[in-house]
């Protein structure tokens, strides 16, 4: 048996012993040293999920030491640290085929159709082990850092389909740690200015202490006017959404510069993703206006990299670690948006 935090149903989270699952020739299991917690998981704690059927164990963003291995597994031992994160490639369909894995039409992920890591083991099946998304980690990183190689990854996405260049403007709305994460990736792609908007101004001075060099308060300020004062009028060339706004959405075409790239990064609530929206401002100044959903398991290997090198320090991230015990708790903390991420530990 072992400790699992078990959706038992909507807006019922219960850390209660569950059966220990057992191997066979082809997966891996894996004892859970970190888990995050992930927006997508506190939205499926309120409204559910299609892919997901409770009693389910949630968890995604995780991290961990291998303890079994199948008999006819290659490539990992006993011992092996390892990050692993969500979207799981079948492996068999054309997006999968095409290294594409996110795109997969069947959509497989670690904590929804597959069990995931609020637990104190996890298993790691056929598909997980032959295509999924596991990236083996040194030494120096520490489970609670590697736990956030998958929000990291996403990240990379991302930014990756902005196309970033030399000089850039990029603007990101949300000042969540993806928002400000999304902002440190792209100096390090040659973003030059990094401005951030967010409605609540408390969250914006977590931003300045991130580096980001302009934050605008989308409720005591006119975010138009003023992307387009530290634009010189031009507007912005990179854009993100990172909070689930449809105002937000609509609003980010009209402080786009011509040929900018828009990226609707952050999903919206059920019911609320129609938004209406002036085309001719994408006709006439040819922007590009598309969304980005997950990553492929290379992002997570990069994102490993990224971590390991210090060239992103992801301990910055984590404000709160709590016991798996008290799963409720963290789901509490993370709901309240009171720090950054917040990770269970088993």
């Amino acid at each position: 048996m072992m400790k699992a935090a078990v959706l038992e149903d909507l807006e019922k989270l219960v850390v209660k012993e569950v059966p220990k699952p057992e191997i066979d020739d082809h997966s891996i299991l894996v004892k859970v040293g970190a888990c995050a917690i992930c927006g997508s998981d506190i939205r499926m704690f309120h409204h559910g999920n299609t892919r997901l059927t409770p009693p389910a164990i949630m968890g995604h963003e995780a991290s961990g030491e291998i303890v079994e291995v199948g008999s006819k597994v290659a490539g990992f031992q006993v011992g092996d640290r390892i990050a692993l994160g969500g979207d799981v490639p079948c492996g068999k369909c054309e997006m999968c085929m095409k290294g594409l894995g996110n795109n997969c039409p069947i959509n497989y992920a670690m904590g929804y159709q597959f069990p995931g890591s609020f637990a104190e083991y996890v298993l790691l099946n056929d598909l997980v082990v032959e295509h999924g998304p596991i990236a083996k980690l040194p030494a120096h990183v520490s489970f609670e850092e590697a736990a956030l190689g998958e929000p990291l990854a996403c990240c990379l996405n991302g930014i990756e389909l902005c196309r970033p260049e030399l000089g850039d403007t990029m603007v990101v709305v949300g000042a969540g740690p993806l928002g400000i994460l999304l902002t440190e990736l792209g100096k390090l792609m040659g973003v030059t200015k990094t401005i951030v908007v967010n409605r609540s101004r408390p969250r914006l001075e977590v931003a300045k202490e991130y580096g980001v060099d302009v934050t605008i308060c989308s409720s005591e300020e006119n975010t138009v006017e003023r992307v387009l004062e530290e634009t010189h009028g031009e507007g912005a060339n990179i854009i993100l959404t990172a909070c689930p706004s449809p105002e937000a959405q609509a609003e980010t075409l009209h402080y786009a510069a011509h040929r900018a790239r828009i990226n609707l990064f952050g999903g919206l609530p059920k019911g609320k993703s129609i938004v209406p929206i002036d085309t001719n401002i994408l006709h006439y100044k040819e922007i590009f206006l598309f969304g980005s959903h997950g990553a492929v398991p290379s992002h997570l290997s990069k994102a490993v990299d990224l971590i390991a090198s210090g060239r992103i320090d992801m301990k910055k991230y984590i404000s709160h670690v709590y016991p798996l015990e008290s799963a409720v708790e963290g789901f509490q903390a993370a709901e309240d948006k009171v720090g950054m991420r917040v990770v269970l530990k088993p």
